[in-house]
């Protein structure tokens, strides 16, 4: 077996990396180190937790040794998806480095910019940045990237799921084309396998698992969830997310439980809280000093349980991490792969359960198709709730339902609507300067006996009875009048000839 030792790392490097204990590399630092020092682009795909980082931070290391960095031209660039991913990155170079004269700074949001632009004024050999923030800087006039010898794209397809694809091509443009690219992904899905083949020249291919598979030292497990009743499926399945936490027992000695809503990061972490579960929150949404030191106090087990969304799925080396709770099936089949990941890692034993709820049949379907293999279910430690009738409330709310619409029709006075469409249609239809002569008597006739009525009907009609315009009838039935109401005017009473002649 290789050691790091015959890798021809520079020698400042390699005691570095025997201080902090390590001997032998993993597969992809084995496969992508020689031909990173020998200048050529790499290609590493590989499954989360096999060591990527170390993989490109050594041989950029060995590469930059020697020369210095001018002012405001950065000699080598890392993008990478996340704060908390650039950060470690940034730990990894401070830890590889301590031997060499290098400098690095780290651009990501949630930190000044005049602290990021004093760096970067005084030169940096090593700049470590997200996509975003890079480009803040470089629009405000105060990064030039022309200078730059190695670009390393890390977690490629956390980007491609973050849309910054765009962001990533453009910042290739900025770059020199001869620099050398060393690109690591997980996955390689078709949009990335583009990038590749338009910026990448030449790539050393190294690929130490199939795509998109597990490490075999994780359990997977599913739970099959279906609530009582619909609005009590939250409750139950926090209640149900608990008791497979005690289940575990000792085993559980900390554990990732993560939620697809960042809304759900919130509550699922609250409800732990408030059963006296040691749990905080991560999340997107969160300033970056409070996410720091969230993820601090989980690493030193300060902190038992990390209620997080997919920002903490990708990259984040967390080494005994026993468990890995996905409250959600993950919409996205590639993002099981990485949240898992964080179990298991570096030969450790790990644990993977996930709550399968009634609308995630699909997804888990689409996860075991990607895996290429059945995950076994586990009983319910709550027992199999029973399923909520069908069509239950719909039965009780029907008749109700039917009974107010037809209060709404019988409060409707048919019949005196009827009538003021026919005053209204005689009157409109049968009265036009076209009409012939022989049809004025028939019209007049009409508009004369509906006036008569009209004008009896104050007579006959008590006050309270008679529904005046724009009022609701009071269910005096062919006593109201609507329409025009108790006046019509004079026009509409004359004869054709009467009218004509005015």
């Amino acid at each position: 077996m290789i050691k790091f030792t015959e890798l021809n790392l520079n020698p400042k490097v390699l005691k570095a990396v025997e201080e902090a204990g390590y001997e032998t590399p993993t597969p992809i630092q084995a496969g992508a180190i020689p031909p990173a020092l020998e200048g050529r682009d790499v290609l590493g795909i590989a499954q989360t937790g096999t060591g990527k980082t170390a993989g490109f931070t050594l041989p950029m290391l060995s590469l930059l040794a020697r020369g210095r960095a001018r002012a405001r031209m950065p000699r080598s660039l890392v993008l990478c998806p996340t704060r908390e991913l650039a950060a470690q990155v940034a730990e990894n170079f401070d830890t590889y480095s301590k031997y060499l004269k290098l400098t690095r700074a780290l651009l990501i949001g949630g930190v000044s910019f005049k602290e990021q632009e004093a760096i970067i004024d005084k030169g940096v050999d090593v700049l470590i940045a997200t996509p975003g923030r890079l480009l803040d800087h470089f629009e405000r006039g105060k990064l030039i990237l022309s200078d730059v010898k190695i670009m390393v794209v890390d977690e490629a397809d956390r980007m491609l799921d973050m849309g910054f694809i765009p962001d990533i091509e453009r910042i290739f443009g900025l770059t020199p084309f001869t620099r050398q690219t060393l690109f690591f992904s997980a996955t390689m899905a078709p949009e990335i396998e583009r990038i590749t083949n338009t910026f990448l020249q030449a790539p050393a291919r190294i690929e130490v698992a199939r795509q998109a598979t597990a490490s075999e030292t994780i359990d997977q497990l599913v739970v099959m969830f279906r609530p009582s009743r619909r609005e009590r499926a939250d409750s139950e399945k926090r209640a149900l997310l608990r008791a497979l936490i005690d289940r575990e027992g000792d085993k559980c000695s900390n554990a990732i439980i993560f939620c697809n809503r960042k809304s759900d990061v919130d509550i699922v972490a609250k409800s732990l809280k408030k059963y006296g579960y040691d749990a905080a929150a991560i999340h997107g949404d969160l300033v970056q000093s409070q996410r720091t030191r969230t993820l601090d106090a989980f690493r030193s087990g300060e902190l038992r349980f990390l209620v997080a969304s997919d920002v903490a799925a990708r990259g984040l080396d967390i080494p005994a991490v026993s468990h890995i709770f996905n409250f959600d099936v993950p919409g996205h089949a590639e993002d099981y792969v990485h949240r898992i990941g964080r179990t298991g890692r570096a030969g450790r034993e790990g644990r993977a359960i996930t709550i399968c709820g009634p609308r995630d049949d699909k997804a888990l379907d689409a996860v075991e198709a990607l895996i290429q293999k059945q995950i076994p279910r586990m009983d319910n430690p709550l027992g199999d709730a029973p399923a909520p009738a069908k069509d239950a409330t719909e039965t009780s709310e029907k008749p109700r339902s039917s009974r107010s619409r037809s209060r709404r029709r019988s409060d409707k006075p048919k019949e005196p609507a009827a009538k003021a469409d026919t005053v209204t249609e005689s009157v409109e239809a049968k009265t036009p300067e076209a009409e012939a002569t022989e049809v004025a008597a028939p019209v007049a006739e009409t508009v004369t006996e509906t006036v008569a009525e009209s004008e009896k009907a104050p007579e006959l009609v008590p006050e309270k009875a008679r529904g005046g315009r724009g009022r609701r009838g009071g269910g005096g039935g062919k006593s109201d009048v609507v329409g025009l109401g108790d006046h019509l005017p004079r026009f509409i009473a004359l004869s054709f000839e009467e009218r004509r002649a005015g």
